[in-house]
């Protein structure tokens, strides 16, 4: 519960601070920031997909702050809120219609007739998914002695030699021959140690305790709270439950 409440305060607060900054800048800067917001939501739909929806956020969020902005220019009366509620009306409409357009052609990919070629690949294991994966950059950190997980409980390192140790957490759990190398994934759910050399990982499932040593694969990002691997040769990062089906194949 903590932990959502945390992840909940780090997305609003930011959020909530950056509508007050616009309220308290004059109208006519607002209004040009928003629409440099607004170009860089276009721009960058398609190219770099991360930053356009941070344009789309700070636009929509940024919107509330410009009209009270506005109301506050024209003196606060009534007649000035009636007109900053008109602008809202007209500020979100146009917000929401661009998204729409912004969204559409995702949507017509996804639903579009898939050709005899795509079929084929449908039907393998790594086939064309109908939405976007934005991988989560992973945190790495080099550790030694003692140091904390998210849930505050204390994890200790023991370097044995040759580049490599083990971890021990304070619930018992072992995890050998590994680097000094880790991290925890997004919500804590996941601990991922490298093995030493970088021959590959060791991803440590803490609420279904299960552990899976990878060899030839690392860890490049985290989709939905699961770890996404890839080799370095392709570079093509795969879900974990792919990546450990092509190892029983083989």
């Amino acid at each position: 519960m903590a932990s959502v409440l945390a992840r909940w305060l780090r997305r609003v607060l930011p959020a909530a601070a950056w509508t007050g900054l616009v309220a308290l800048l004059p109208w006519w800067a607002d209004l040009s920031v928003l629409l440099l917001l607004a170009l860089g939501a276009v721009l960058l739909a398609q190219r770099i997909v991360h930053y356009a929806a941070r344009c789309r956020r700070g636009l929509r969020w940024g919107l509330p702050g410009l009209l009270f902005a506005v109301q506050r220019a024209l003196g606060g009366d009534l007649v000035a809120w009636g007109a900053a509620l008109l602008g809202a009306l007209v500020g979100f409409s146009l917000v929401a219609l661009m998204e729409s357009l912004l969204d559409r052609p995702v949507r017509r990919v996804a639903h579009a007739p898939a050709s005899p070629e795509w079929s084929e690949l449908a039907l393998a294991p790594t086939g064309p998914r109908a939405h976007i994966i934005e991988l989560v950059r992973v945190a790495w950190g080099e550790v030694g002695g003692e140091f904390t997980d998210p849930d505050g409980d204390p994890v200790r390192y023991e370097a044995i030699g040759a580049g490599q140790g083990r971890y021990v957490f304070a619930a018992g759990q072992v995890i050998e021959r590994v680097s000094a190398r880790c991290c925890f994934g997004p919500d804590g759910r996941w601990f991922v140690a490298s093995l030493p050399g970088g021959r590959g990982d060791v991803l440590w499932d803490r609420h279904g305790e299960r552990m899976h040593r990878v060899s030839g694969w690392e860890l490049c990002g985290w989709e939905g709270g699961q770890p996404w691997l890839a080799r370095r040769g392709d570079g093509v990062p795969a879900p974990l439950h792919e990546v450990l089906g092509r190892g029983r194949r083989r």
